[in-house]
C-alpha cells in the first residue's frame, strides 16, 4: 500500500480529483483519514450477510478501489450473489480490477465505469454508498435517493456511510477537532491537513445525520436508522418496505 503524501509538497490550491495520483494512495488515505474504516466494512458485511437473498445483485456506487466489494465477495461465498462496482474514475477502477484479480475474485466482481447518477441498478438487493453521497451536489441528492429507492427490490437494503455535520454550534467544532486529532495521530502534518481541507472545500459537502435520514424517508425507504457513529462520521441503513 503506497503512502499518501499528496499534500505534503504541493502548495497549489486545486479541487480534489479522483485521478491517478489519488488512486495510487487512496487505500492509505482512507485508512488514515476515515475513522474506523475497516470496522465499518466489517459491520456492513455482517448486516448484508443477514439480509441478502440468493440471486441478489449487490451494487457499490462509487466503489473506488473495490475494497468493500472484495471483502463482501470473500464473506458471501454463495455463487448466486452478483457483485457490481460502479465509479466514474478509470484510475480507481484500474486498481479495483487489479486487486480483484490478485485475490482471485475477478470472476465474481464486475466493475463499470459510469456516472452513478445515470447508471441502471434496477431490482438491486443491496446498494452501498460508502463516502460517496457527500460528493454529489446537494440539489441533486434527493432525486438520486429517489432513484435508489425505486431501484431496490422489496426488502432491499441501502447502506450509506458518510462524513456528516452537526448543526449544533457547540458540538460541531468538537467533532471536527476529534477528526483532526485522528489525522495527526496517523502521521498527517498540519500543512497536509490544511491543504487537503482546502482541496475538498467545494467538493465534499456533508449533510447532518438527520438530513440524511429525512432524505431516505422522503424517498420512501423505511426502517431508517444509524448503526454506527464516530463524531462526524456515520453509517446509516434503510430498508425498502
Amino acid at each position: 500500500m503506497k503512502k499518501d503524501t499528496l499534500f505534503r509538497e504541493n502548495s497549489d490550491k486545486q479541487d480534489f480529483l479522483f485521478n491517478d495520483q489519488v488512486a495510487d494512495v487512496f487505500d492509505d488515505m482512507l485508512t488514515r483519514s476515515v475513522p474506523c474504516y475497516a470496522q465499518v466494512i466489517d459491520i456492513t458485511s455482517k448486516i448484508i450477510s443477514k439480509l441478502v437473498r440468493p440471486g441478489d445483485t449487490i451494487y457499490d456506487l462509487g466503489c473506488s478501489t473495490g475494497t468493500t466489494l472484495l471483502e463482501l465477495s470473500r464473506r458471501l461465498s454463495e455463487p448466486e450473489v452478483t457483485f457490481i462496482g460502479i465509479d466514474t474514475s478509470a484510475a480507481m477502477l484500474n486498481r479495483a480490477t487489479h486487486k480483484a484479480e490478485m485475490y482471485s475474485q475477478g470472476n465474481r466482481i464486475q466493475f463499470i465505469e459510469q456516472d452513478i447518477t445515470k447508471a441502471d441498478f434496477t431490482e438491486a438487493g443491496v446498494i452501498l454508498l460508502n463516502y460517496t453521497l457527500q460528493f454529489i451536489r446537494p440539489p441533486r441528492r434527493q432525486d438520486f435517493m429517489n432513484r435508489i429507492a425505486r431501484s431496490l427490490r422489496p426488502g432491499g437494503v441501502l447502506i450509506v456511510s458518510e462524513k456528516v455535520i452537526s448543526h449544533s454550534p457547540r458540538l460541531n467544532p468538537l467533532f471536527i477537532d476529534a477528526h483532526l486529532d485522528f489525522k495527526r495521530k496517523n502521521g498527517y502534518s498540519e500543512t497536509e491537513i490544511s491543504r487537503k481541507r482546502e482541496s475538498l472545500e467545494n467538493v465534499l459537502i456533508p449533510f447532518s445525520i438527520q438530513e440524511n435520514h429525512q432524505m431516505m424517508a422522503q424517498a420512501g425507504l423505511t426502517d431508517v436508522d444509524t448503526f454506527f457513529q464516530w463524531f462526524n462520521f456515520a453509517s446509516i441503513m434503510a430498508i425498502k418496505g
